[in-house]
């Protein structure tokens, strides 16, 4: 392969990742990173377009200019307190860049260079999308699709910096790639009384209990087991002493799936036990069910586009091509509901980047920084 990154672009990027990850964001409140990427976007000369902040979006324009391709990073971190002790470690008490989103702004970033500086070498329109809010709900995702961000768009790509996936190799799949994540809280409404009394009472706890275990069947029994689906009840809070039975229990959890299909068969199935399983023991159950990302369904064209320039680029050795779908959920599946495109994986699991994302100790392995930047610029130069 001959790359077109070189190693001082790298290390150009890695700089302006360290820069950001001493400086975490939470969702919706990335006004700083808002006001360092435009300003680099304004010194390489790329129109900014008229989108509501903390997001930004970039526009270069190509040779032709016949078609138009988005590339996303987002931007935002989490309520995560850093450990370790990097040169770079994060300067805001309880936040830090805990998923990598520093490293993709930075791969965006050094696309943008590139970009600034090779203009005569891309046909195609640019969009570059530097994304809030991917880690919260509502997402920043949907509210750039409501202003219009893919009016125009014929294909529009993303990729993620992944831990799980061995360094030195990239992924995608053709098809559902990662889950739908949705939330819920189930309310029993019983009868306090004494715990020496019990049969003059209506035990939520008790009733807890007969739920959580008919909600396993949701998965075991009433979903295909050709189809992946994850159900987890995380927290259960009732009562206030040994020998009290409340009147309420409530129970938090949540839902994966890769098709709409099955998440939807899902919550009709929790609903019913829920419901009935209440009723059958005399107390009122209801849930409350929150709609978080779909499914992140590649689109196969797009999806396929990705192989053939990974394998022609860098080698057929780079290709992961066991490459399993996650039940992590990525806001990224929005943009896929409603434009063709494809998200895509850059492994960095090993020795330095060996936690999972979302743990307190989680860092990026660098060396995987320019081959996230090398695959944009090569999805952007091929594309036709």
């Amino acid at each position: 392969m001959q790359a077109l990154v070189s190693t001082a672009l790298g290390e150009w990027a890695v700089q302006h990742r360290r820069h950001l990850h001493q400086y975490p964001e939470l969702s919706g409140e990335e006004h700083l990173t808002h006001a360092y990427i435009k300003r680099q976007l304004e010194e390489l000369s790329i129109p900014i377009l008229d989108f509501a902040a903390p997001s930004v979006v970039g526009l270069v324009r190509g040779t032709e200019g016949s078609k138009t391709i988005a590339l996303r990073a987002d931007i935002d971190a989490l309520p995560v307190m850093e450990e370790g002790q990097k040169v770079y470690q994060s300067k805001v008490p309880g936040v830090s860049h805990a998923c990598g989103h520093d490293g993709h702004t930075a791969v965006l970033l050094a696309v943008a260079k590139w970009l600034a500086e090779n203009r005569s070498d891309v046909k195609a329109n640019v969009l570059l999308i530097f994304q809030s809010s991917e880690e919260r709900d509502p997402s920043g995702a949907t509210a750039l699709i409501n202003q219009g961000v893919l009016d125009g768009v014929d294909a529009i790509f993303g990729i993620h910096l992944w831990q799980p996936l061995e360094k030195g190799k990239i992924g995608v799949c053709h098809g559902s790639m990662m889950g739908a994540c949705d939330e819920f809280t189930i309310t029993i409404e019983g009868k306090g009384g004494h715990g020496a009394m019990p049969h003059d009472a209506v035990d939520p706890i008790f009733i807890a209990g007969q739920i959580v275990s008919g909600l396993q069947s949701v998965v075991s029994r009433a979903i295909s087991p050709l189809q992946p689906a994850v159900l987890t009840v995380g927290k259960v809070e009732a009562g206030s002493t040994y020998n009290i039975i409340p009147n309420e229990a409530v129970m938090l959890g949540t839902t994966r799936s890769l098709t709409q299909e099955t998440r939807q068969r899902i919550f009709t199935q929790m609903q019913s036990i829920v419901e009935g399983v209440s009723a059958s023991f005399g107390a009122v159950g209801t849930i409350e069910y929150s709609w978080g990302p779909p499914p992140l369904v590649n689109d196969r064209v797009q999806s396929r586009y990705v192989e053939r320039v990974v394998v022609e680029a860098f080698g057929e050795s780079f290709y992961a091509a066991d490459m399993e779908p996650t039940m992590a959920a990525e806001d990224f599946a929005y943009y896929l509901e409603h434009c063709p495109g494809a998200f895509v994986f850059v492994g960095m699991g090993g020795e330095r980047s060996a936690y999972p994302h979302h743990h307190p100790r989680f860092d990026i392995d660098e060396d995987a920084i320019p081959t996230a930047i090398e695959l944009f610029i090569q999805l952007i130069r091929r594309f036709s």
